[in-house]
């Protein structure tokens, strides 16, 4: 993951996230395990808060390092899918640290900054592709605890068994990131003032049954 900032998206789409600082964790923010340090370390990967707030728990930290680095190294699907649908997962439940991390590794892949200012508004927007609404309505669809069948039914148009796993894994995965996030107030990295992004509308936030 890096720690690096990101742009703003286009005025108008977005809504401010209050931002809780650093001195409000749930737990301090540990050292790095020697182990864990030296392939973070190796990998050209920055020692995130996340990471250093699970460093608590050794085990658990190089279990989430392993899975979470699968995760991303997989390709059945496009990063650049993938990506994208992190970033809804962010947006829905109003992470400001999931954003962080993911809106430069978004643009990395290919997702334009047009598509990050219509993210709230994809099914409608043309800024995506079928292939597109299909892996966003199924991260919505989890994020609301029911994935129902015109879902299930337009994916099985669009990706085959291995991507649908691969989809479906990403957006489970990273809809409980803010919630591990949340619970233990681990703070954004730095003090960039943009880190803006979409606020799910009110017809979202009443058909995904998505919180902050």
């Amino acid at each position: 993951m890096t720690s690096d900032g990101f742009e703003r998206p286009n005025r108008g789409q977005t809504s401010l996230v209050a931002d809780r600082g650093t001195s409000t964790t749930a737990i301090p923010l540990a050292t790095l395990p020697p182990d864990v340090a030296a392939t973070v370390a190796e990998a050209g990967v920055k020692q995130v808060n996340l990471y250093r707030s699970l460093s608590h728990a050794p085990d658990l930290l190089r279990a989430w390092i392993d899975f979470a680095w699968a995760l991303r190294g997989h390709d059945t699907t496009s990063r650049r899918l993938r990506e994208l649908c992190i970033l809804r997962t962010a947006s829905l439940h109003h992470s400001q640290y999931e954003w962080h991390q993911h809106r430069r590794m978004a643009r990395e892949v290919g997702v334009t900054d047009y598509q990050v200012a219509e993210l709230e508004m994809w099914r409608t927007s043309d800024a995506f592709d079928a292939e597109e609404r299909a892996a966003l309505a199924l991260t919505d669809a989890i994020i609301a605890s029911h994935v129902p069948d015109e879902v299930i039914q337009e994916l099985e148009r669009h990706f085959d068994h291995a991507q649908r796993v691969e989809l479906t894994v990403t957006a489970a995965f990273y809809a409980m990131v803010p919630r591990i996030l949340d619970a233990l107030r681990v703070p954004v990295e730095g003090k960039e003032a943009d880190r803006e992004l979409p606020r799910p509308t009110s017809s979202d936030s009443a058909s995904n049954g998505a919180g902050g």
